[in-house]
C-alpha cells in the first residue's frame, strides 16, 4: 500500500479554472490590472506561476491581499463549483489502497471542507492542510512526512501545476501531474514530474505504483 497520497484541491479535485478567472476579473481593478478574457486561458496555461504573474502585471507586494480576497470570493461560489469530471469516483479505490489520504492546498481549509461535504466525500480524507504561501508547499510536505513518520519518497502528491512539481522535487516527494487543471500538458511535461495522468480513471491505479524514483532538484 502507498503510505500517503496527497491531493491538490484547485484544478485537481475541484474545477475552479473559470471561477478563478471570474474572481480575478472582479478584483483586478482594485490593483490597476487588466481583466482576463476567456480566450486567453489556453495561452496562460503554458506559464509558470511566476510567468503568469509577470504577464498579468501582478506585483509581489499585492499577492497576500489578492490571495485573501480570492479565497473569500471563492467561498461565495462554492455552491456553483463542480468536481473535475471523473475524479471523485476514484476516491474509494485510492482511499482503500492507501494508509492515509489527504489534501495540501493553497486554498483555505474551510473552503475545501465545504466542497467535500457538499459532494459527500469528506470521509475519504484523513487530513486537509492549507499552505499560506503559493510557493511554500515543500515545507508542508516535509512536515506531513514527519507527522506520519514516513519518508518523503513513500508519499505521492497529485497536482495540476508546475509549482506543485517543483515543490515536490524540493521535498523529495514523488509527484503525479494531472493535465485537466491549470497548467497545460506541455508545461507540466517540461517540469518533469514523476508521472503524468491525462484520464481521471487512471488515478485509481496509483495505489499499485510501488517504487517511484524521485527526480533530484
Amino acid at each position: 500500500m502507498r503510505d500517503v497520497i496527497i491531493f491538490d484541491f484547485d484544478g485537481t479535485l475541484a474545477d475552479t479554472l473559470e471561477a478563478g478567472r471570474e474572481i480575478f476579473n472582479r478584483i483586478a481593478p482594485d490593483y490597476g490590472l487588466a481583466t482576463v478574457e476567456a480566450d486567453r486561458i489556453a495561452e496562460l496555461r503554458h506559464l509558470t506561476t511566476r510567468g503568469l504573474f509577470k504577464t498579468l502585471g501582478v506585483k509581489r507586494r499585492n499577492l497576500p491581499s489578492i490571495i485573501r480576497k480570492s479565497k473569500a470570493l471563492l467561498r461565495e461560489q462554492l455552491h456553483e463549483l463542480s468536481p473535475c469530471p471523473g475524479v471523485l469516483e476514484q476516491l474509494p479505490a485510492l482511499s482503500a489502497g492507501t494508509v492515509r489520504c489527504g489534501i495540501l492546498t493553497s486554498n483555505s481549509v474551510e473552503n475545501v471542507e465545504i466542497f467535500l461535504k457538499r459532494f459527500g466525500v469528506r470521509h475519504y480524507f484523513d487530513f486537509i492542510t492549507s499552505c499560506r504561501k503559493l510557493q511554500g508547499k515543500a515545507k508542508y510536505l516535509k512536515a506531513i512526512a514527519k507527522t506520519y513518520s514516513v519518508s518523503p519518497d513513500q508519499m505521492l502528491y497529485v497536482g495540476d501545476e508546475v509549482r506543485d512539481v517543483k515543490a515536490c522535487r524540493k521535498a523529495g516527494v514523488p509527484v503525479v501531474a494531472v493535465t485537466w487543471g491549470f497548467n497545460s500538458a506541455r508545461a507540466l511535461e517540461d517540469s518533469k514530474p514523476n508521472m503524468m495522468v491525462d484520464d481521471p480513471k487512471d488515478l485509481g491505479k496509483l495505489v499499485e505504483v510501488r517504487d517511484v524514483a524521485v527526480v533530484p532538484i
